[in-house]
């Protein structure tokens, strides 16, 4: 049985030189293509390939997110980075163990890689994105079985309830099972702290309005929604949005 291969590189070129040395190797079979790290995603779920040759930088989300998200998999697949980096850079890659091709790619590299590919467990992962120092675009939730990416930047706030996290965003709403303290550890410079289980993005907050009952809410911008601010919180986001 064929093993089965995605592609992932912005750039055609590259894409079609890869495809190009599997069709011409025994054992292979290139089950599909992606320019970009949100495609790849799509593509990884719908095709199930048992190994990726993901490149690093491209638009959009990069290689680096694409594989931290598709370590959550069930069955995640063997990733191997390509890369037009110089050697000194590689050693990260080196260290954790991660497969890589340095550009321009040679076929006895390419078999070489292929033979040893392993799976990127999410320990891995996880030094990967501490030492690139590269905080996700997205986040990824399941919806009635399907793989749905939010942009981060579309995303107003998150709110903890029991053991999901509601993420509200401009098209909707939808529910993960990642801790408020992680998210709030990686995206902490751009959402702020308002209650023990709310996280809203700065640029959504549009002011403070106090109850009958004394206390306050926030008020979001271009949302109906509000959302309570504990008593402990109220003077830093009052601070915060007298300060803009």
């Amino acid at each position: 049985m064929n093993m089965r291969v995605m592609i992932v590189d912005d750039e055609r070129p590259a894409l079609s030189r890869l495809s190009s040395m599997l069709d011409d190797a025994n054992g292979y079979e290139v089950c599909a293509q992606a320019g970009n790290g949100v495609e790849a995603i799509k593509q990884a779920e719908a095709h199930k390939p048992d190994v990726i040759l993901m490149d690093i930088r491209m638009p959009g989300m990069d290689g680096l997110e694409a594989a931290r998200h598709m370590s959550e998999y069930d069955e995640p697949p063997a990733i191997i980075f390509t890369t037009a980096y110089g050697e000194h850079a590689l050693e990260a890659f080196e260290t954790n163990a991660i497969g890589y091709l340095l550009k321009p790619i040679r076929r006895e590299k390419l078999m070489e890689e292929l033979t040893k590919a392993t799976k990127l467990n999410k320990a891995q992962i996880g030094k990967l994105g501490d030492e690139d120092d590269n905080r996700r675009t997205h986040i990824c939730a399941r919806v009635r079985g399907n793989l749905e990416l939010i942009p981060v930047e579309d995303i107003a706030y998150f709110q903890a309830e029991q053991k999901y996290v509601t993420v509200r965003h401009s098209g909707g709403e939808v529910l993960i099972e990642e801790p408020l303290k992680s998210l709030e550890a990686e995206f902490g410079d751009i959402y702020m702290r308002i209650h023990r289980n709310a996280l809203v993005a700065t640029k959504m907050m549009a002011g403070l309005e106090k109850t009958i009952e004394g206390r306050f809410n926030l008020r979001l911008k271009d949302m109906e929604d509000t959302l309570e601010i504990s008593r402990r919180h109220v003077a830093g986001v009052r601070k915060f949005l007298r300060s803009r």
